[in-house]
């Protein structure tokens, strides 16, 4: 089994090479007991959001990890990943600025794409 960051840096890479936008993780592993690391992205219409989605599935699986809960699959505005060391978010770009979870876990860390 991967450990937490290693899981992170896979959705990261899967979200990179389906063309996700504005990804962003946060270490939060300090301020919330819900996981290590939340990942947010955007695609840019309900489609692209869950081919982004199915990616990071596909990437994860294919290194033994299956999501314990995905949410919103079918509307295509708001997916949650959760792999209890992980939670991915994607949303659409309307979504994502509505609910601002960057702001809700400000006090998390920001972790670079490049330094995972």
């Amino acid at each position: 089994m991967v450990n937490s960051r290693e899981m992170a840096r896979i959705a990261c890479k899967a979200l990179e090479e389906k063309k996700g936008e504005d990804i962003c993780v946060i270490d939060i592993s300090k301020v919330s007991v819900l996981a290590d690391y939340f990942i947010i992205a955007n695609g840019t219409n309900s489609n692209q959001v869950n081919a982004l989605v199915d990616s990071v599935e596909e990437e994860l699986h294919k290194v033994g990890c299956e999501a314990r809960q995905r949410e919103g699959y079918g509307a295509g505005n708001w997916v949650l990943l959760d792999y209890a060391d992980i939670i991915v978010h994607v949303f659409d770009k309307e979504n994502r600025l509505f609910y601002d979870l960057e702001r809700i876990w400000k006090d998390g860390q920001r972790i670079e794409l490049n330094t995972l």
